[in-house]
């Protein structure tokens, strides 16, 4: 760590030692961050989001967000069901991606806030629940006490975090902590005051006979002093009296049950012979609606002496409804398996049942009705169903984009029962296919080329073949076919290169695999590290090159650079010369060969005279300064004076 600390230092005081201005800035970063990353736009500041120490590429995004980070690990919420858990804070950018400018909204709704398929969540919005706005449930309000510490925003109107299942976490409890929290138990998303979903079998006092026609008001009355709040527990329900009247104002001492069933009053439990049988004594105890059924039903002629079969349903009931199409299972197509004595329907052949079948009902499948499968048609309705295909049930969303090999319309290839949407198809998926996904295109979402429009003819199907796969298929030509000559030239497969001859999908803006070598102007020397931009100039005074006009770039000197002779060497009154004394390679110290291009050829002491000695600094006809060239005088007296001292004599 502390190593960390001193090379943070150092690059830090580096920035500050080089005067690094905000252009030079950019040039570092890959692009302005977002308002709300604005805090660590100093390049000394990349580290807090970019793990640079150990050499990794991956973020550091789940180090601030934390509440992020618990979910993950808990693999709960919507980050956990999209997350890849491989990637650690490095897969955050694939919906959230930075350095796009400062007005640029990190979190998107796909396709809408309002669309959102809630379904992501692990929570699925049904009945009443699926129509309400997001801001009727995720609100301060609502938040759990002990979720409200490990939320980072402040404004808690701002967050979709820390919300409860339990349904009193958004509704009052209107029975007051009598049933306890679990709402589900009596009733739906669908309407509240439906409470068919509650079983009062499996409660200490089940309702049988006539008892299940009662409406629940008749026995649970509001509690004495508050009218609002109903009473369920707590009632006496121990003997018959408790809530009838003795008609026999005490004749009888036994109970009333000794003769009579909630079957009906009038009907007596077994005959006048026997006014105290209890059939819970039997083998057969009578409950549902059997209760209700007559003895004689059962016991043929008054026979109570002769056995009776019940082992099966089908003993009693020995028409098959069904036709036989459940004598292959185990049980023999026994009537249990799917109906209770409670009531033929509705059936206790649920998902879970299901799940012992040659189709297990998952994902979606598990919240469609019976009947959208298997067709009603009271007696005749058919269970034994033979296709289990997606197209048998499920039109072609493709409209036979996918019928040929590999896929074959197999659906499962590209989506799930968990839903249609989102698509399961991978990015290695893509990738075997005649396009494969690579650079920019990796983070370009799926509806950003496979849409509605031109390209499907007038059609309503999005399209996801496309006969020619190259770059202005989905690109505009920025150059207007300045370059069709290059992007004609061929692989090695023969494919012609397109935009590819010179950019590469991991940048549009670097150019890297254009070779100026291959030009009429091929880069030496100081021209290779010229800004492409000082040559090849952007018109209207814009700061970008989308649209230069590469071949109007001139080719000589003088196209590029002024003539600081001011046309002393000029050549036919417009060539300035240049190359005859200097090169790409530098400009300073001149080639030039005083020897041979002049007829002053420098000897003796004029070898080591400054050239400034005799091409002295004039002003020329825009009053610049200019190095004095042409005509140079040759006259020792032009330079020397009338003083010239006489040569050495030699003896």
């Amino acid at each position: 760590m502390t190593q960390w600390r001193i090379i943070v230092a150092v690059l830090a005081g580096s920035f500050m030692c080089l005067g690094f201005s905000a252009r030079s800035q950019a040039q570092i970063s890959p692009g302005p961050l977002a308002r709300v990353h604005q805090p660590y736009r100093s390049p000394t500041q990349c580290v807090y989001c970019h793990r640079l120490a150990t050499g990794s590429q991956n973020l550091r995004c789940l180090d601030c967000h934390t509440e992020i980070a618990r979910r993950l690990a808990a693999r709960l919420g919507f980050h956990a069901a999209v997350a890849n858990p491989q990637a650690g804070g490095k897969d955050c950018a694939r919906c959230h991606s930075e350095h796009n400018g400062e007005n640029f909204q990190l979190i998107r709704w796909e396709p809408s806030q309002r669309d959102f398929d809630h379904s992501k969540t692990g929570y699925v919005l049904e009945g009443k629940h699926a129509g309400l706005a997001c801001k009727q449930c995720h609100n301060p309000a609502h938040i759990a006490p002990a979720e409200r510490p490990n939320i980072k925003v402040k404004d808690l109107n701002r967050t979709f975090l820390g919300l409860s299942r339990d349904c009193i976490f958004c509704h009052a409890d209107r029975h007051r902590g009598q049933l306890g929290r679990d709402c589900a138990r009596c009733h739906t998303v669908n309407d509240w005051k439906n409470t068919s979903q509650f079983n009062h079998s499996k409660t200490r006092y089940p309702l049988t006979g006539e008892h299940a026609r009662v409406a629940c008001q008749k026995c649970h009355k509001p509690e004495e002093g508050n009218a609002a709040v109903v009473k369920y527990v707590g009632l006496t329900f121990d003997r018959c009296l408790a809530c009838h009247t003795d008609p026999h104002r005490g004749v009888f001492k036994a109970s009333c049950e000794s003769c009579h069933t909630t079957a009906g009053w009038k009907q007596v439990s077994a005959s006048n012979v026997s006014a105290r049988f209890d059939h819970s004594t039997t083998k057969y105890p009578l409950l549902g609606k059997h209760v209700g059924v007559r003895c004689e039903a059962c016991h043929l002629g008054g026979d109570f002496n002769r056995p009776v079969a019940f082992q099966k349903c089908l003993d009693c009931h020995r028409s098959d409804p069904h036709h036989g199409q459940f004598n292959a299972r185990k049980d023999g197509g026994d009537c249990a398996a799917c109906h209770t004595v409670e009531g033929f329907k509705p059936t206790t052949f649920g998902v879970t049942e299901h799940a012992s079948t040659a189709y297990p009902l998952e994902g979606r499948h598990a919240l469609v009705a019976c009947a959208k499968c298997h067709f009603p048609k009271g007696l005749e309705t058919f269970y034994k169903i033979r296709l289990t295909q997606c197209k048998d049930c499920h039109a072609d969303a493709h409209k036979g984009q996918f019928a040929g090999a590999p896929v074959n319309n197999r659906c499962e290839a590209c989506h799930s029962v968990k839903g249609f949407k989102p698509s399961s198809y991978t990015l290695p998926q893509h990738n075997t296919t005649r396009f494969p996904l690579t650079g920019g295109h990796i983070a370009v979402p799926c509806v950003e080329c496979h849409k509605v429009g031109v390209l499907t003819a007038g059609l309503p199907v999005v399209p996801y073949h496309f006969s020619d796969p190259s770059c202005t298929t989905c690109h505009v030509d920025p150059h207007r076919g300045e370059f069709a000559a290059r992007m004609k030239e061929r692989r090695a497969d023969g494919t012609p290169r397109g935009c590819e001859a010179c950019h590469s999908t991991a940048s549009w803006t670097e150019a890297l695999r254009f070779d100026h070598s291959t030009t009429s102007f091929p880069l030496t020397g100081s021209h290779r590290a010229v800004a492409c931009m000082s040559c090849h100039k952007p018109p209207n005074l814009e700061v970008t090159m989308r649209n230069v006009v590469y071949s109007s770039a001139p080719k000589l000197c003088e196209g590029c650079h002024e003539d600081p002779h001011a046309k002393q060497f000029a050549k036919d009154g417009m060539n300035p010369g240049c190359a005859d004394c200097h090169n790409t390679a530098r400009w300073k110290p001149s080639l030039f060969d005083h020897e041979t291009g002049t007829d002053f050829p420098l000897k003796g002491a004029h070898q080591s005279v400054s050239c400034r000695d005799c091409h002295k600094l004039i002003r020329d006809v825009q009053n610049k300064p200019v190095l004095f060239y042409k005509p140079t005088p040759r006259d020792c007296a032009a330079c020397h004076g009338a003083n010239i001292p006489e040569p050495r004599k030699t003896t």
